[in-house]
């Protein structure tokens, strides 16, 4: 199958620093790939480069196998890439619905902001990703950790993402959270849609993905499935930069 996005030696350099250097990743559609990698490695400026906030110095990028131009976050959203950061970039004063629609809302036939129309599809798509999800009157800042993640991940998916990085989606979440986050992370799969996975934690990585692509010093070190590789194999990567033997 022809992949959902193919980024084929993309490079980049800061101040004549290579962050990326001649780097290949792809994602298939319900495929789940995480990015590991030390501080500096070059994955989160690698998933920048994809999501528009970098423009690359050279490389190709590949959606559902044409060749395209990402030049700025508007055209990564026209491509149906959206990203969800650590940050969740999330109103706390607002509850869940005006954060969905938030600098896209519904209007009346007169004009005014349709808080209902906008509540009914905020609990249609929550009803499909988290039907345990209630707390539909209550500002997203008196929400748990796993609830907020919740209502980040139905606002790129109402807008028809196809393609979604996820930064650090369990970061600082307790295993309930976490158990949530997977969940969803599960249902967004069965709906084709292909997730980069950003992530410091291996067991993150080994629980949620389907590959891994491990780099280091701004270069690949090599992508495994994750059902291949040990979680030591997979430190010897990161640390080491060494791919597993194979016999």
């Amino acid at each position: 199958m022809t992949p959902l996005v193919e980024m084929r030696d993309i490079s980049i350099a800061f101040g004549g620093v290579k962050a990326v250097d001649n780097v290949s990743v792809d994602l298939h559609a319900g495929e789940v790939v995480g990015l590991l990698g030390h501080n500096g490695a070059g994955k989160s400026t690698l998933i920048k480069i994809l999501s528009g906030a970098y423009p690359k110095d050279s490389g190709e990028i590949r959606i559902n196998g044409e060749a395209v131009e990402i030049h700025n976050p508007r055209d990564a959203r026209a491509l149906n890439i959206e990203t969800i950061y650590q940050t969740l970039a999330l109103a706390d004063n607002l509850e869940a619905a005006s954060n969905l629609f938030l600098g896209r809302e519904l209007t009346t036939a007169f004009g005014f902001v349709d808080d209902d129309a906008m509540e009914a599809e905020t609990r249609k798509i929550m009803g499909r990703l988290n039907p345990n999800f209630q707390k539909f009157k209550d500002p997203v800042k008196a929400l748990s950790g796993g609830q907020r993640q919740s209502v980040a991940i139905a606002r790129a998916v109402y807008f028809n993402a196809k393609i979604l990085i996820m930064d650090e989606p369990t970061a600082a979440l307790g295993p309930q959270e976490t158990k949530m986050v997977a969940e969803l992370i599960g249902e967004l799969k069965k709906q084709g849609i292909g997730i980069f996975l950003i992530s410091h934690d291996i067991h993150d990585v080994m629980d949620l993905c389907d590959r891994v692509s491990v780099m280091k010093n701004g270069q690949l070190v090599g992508t495994e499935k994750v059902e291949d590789v040990t979680d030591d194999e997979i430190l010897a990567m990161i640390i080491l930069g060494k791919r597993p033997k194979r016999t």
